[in-house]
């Protein structure tokens, strides 16, 4: 019990004079040991890191996952050392839905079997934003964050104790500084014809005292001094490593590109395979626009361009067909809708008014986007994009 409270009031000791001195330094009343200027560039240069390491990672986690409930979700599991239960992205719930809604409405229509098609890829890119998020996490977020909560802290708490040694050595200068002040003024030498032998007594015993006094103060900035070396040492050695840190984060920050990329390639791919899946279509959904990703932007909705893909051939460059000895398949004929006024481009076309019904079928080696058409004794070869079909 005894060195506990004498513990506690050494500790108490020091800590009154370390606000001592820190207040005198504030007030322009006590010296101040500087840091050299390549220790002041090390700080420097660590603060400069840790903030913008620090905003990097916040907004790095807003883009990976923009709900904030999530993101406090994950973050109290990670505190209680949990495993975060898995949550289907976005893409995945959307694809989800749209099948469930498929089979409502019915795969064999035209709405339903494109909702399949949609749902599928949408649940396919959803699995990728997936592994996007896994492999971003962990080569990107966790060393950043390991980072900030591992060497960042260590270096925080030993600058901490820096600070503390600094304050330490700076009073013990200014003890010394105060003792030998006294001693030189209880050196003085007295006035015998003045003085009384009493006080030269006590000058000789004062001037004693504050020689030991000093003595003492010396010894402590010896070890004020070696203490403070000691921990610079240590502490520009952790500053030096933010240079290793900076090699470790341009790694991980390529390979944060590279998932990225890689993401954003998977999402072309399937997007690639849908366009083409529903342009293939043999007529069963209405696409006013088209889905080739060449198609020109400002095309009008009556211009045949704005609706065929413009990597397909056009019917004057396939080989031509004699429309008049088309004969309906023995499959049957359905009838169609027209949606868009529509001018022959040859002889082999026929032209269409929007809102009447026509006859359609297809016949073997006719390209996919064109079908055959009759209206009365009229035939021709018509876009499916521009029909409806009814049955």
């Amino acid at each position: 019990m005894d060195f506990n409270v004498r513990k506690l009031a050494t500790d108490a000791g020091i800590f009154f004079s370390r606000a001592v001195q820190f207040t005198e330094e504030k007030l322009g009343q006590a010296e101040k040991t500087e840091l050299d200027a390549h220790f002041e560039n090390l700080l420097s240069r660590a603060d400069c890191t840790k903030n913008w390491t620090e905003k990097i990672y916040r907004q790095t986690e807003v883009v990976l996952q923009p709900n904030p409930g999530a993101r406090i979700e994950e973050f109290l599991y990670e505190k209680l050392d949990r495993k975060v239960p898995p949550r289907p992205t976005n893409g995945e719930i959307l694809g989800q839905f749209m099948l469930e809604a498929a089979k409502e409405f019915g795969s064999g229509t035209p709405y339903g079997s494109t909702l399949i098609k949609v749902g599928d890829c949408q649940r396919r890119l959803g699995g990728a934003e997936r592994e996007f998020l896994q492999t971003s996490s962990i080569s990107f977020l966790i060393p950043l964050r390991n980072f900030l909560e591992g060497d960042w802290r260590t270096i925080s708490r030993e600058r901490k104790l820096l600070e503390n040694r600094r304050l330490d050595l700076d009073a013990c200068k200014a003890r010394v500084k105060k003792a030998k002040a006294a001693e030189t003024k209880a050196a003085a030498v007295p006035d015998f014809q003045e003085t009384r032998p009493r006080n030269y007594v006590l000058s000789a015993s004062a001037s004693a005292l504050w020689n030991e006094e000093l003595d003492k103060a010396e010894h402590e900035l010896r070890v004020a001094q070696t203490e403070f070396d000691r921990q610079a040492e240590v502490t520009r050695l952790l500053l030096e490593g933010i240079s290793s840190t900076h090699v470790n984060h341009l790694r991980c920050l390529c390979e944060f590109v590279e998932a990225q990329a890689m993401y954003y390639s998977q999402c072309h791919k399937y997007m690639l395979e849908l366009q083409r899946e529903l342009g293939s279509c043999s007529g069963d959904i209405r696409c006013p626009d088209s889905l080739d990703v060449n198609c020109h932007p400002a095309s009008s909705p009556t211009d045949p361009s704005a609706f065929l893909p413009l990597n397909s051939p056009s019917p004057l460059e396939t080989d031509a067909l004699q429309i008049e000895e088309v004969q309906p398949p023995a499959s049957g004929t359905r009838k169609a809708k027209v949606l868009y006024d529509y001018d022959a481009a040859d002889s082999s076309e026929l032209s269409l008014r929007a809102d009447e019904l026509i006859t359609v079928y297809t016949v073997p080696g006719m390209d996919s986007d064109w079908l055959i058409g009759e209206r009365g004794n009229q035939k021709g070869k018509v876009p499916v994009t521009y029909l409806e079909l009814l049955s």
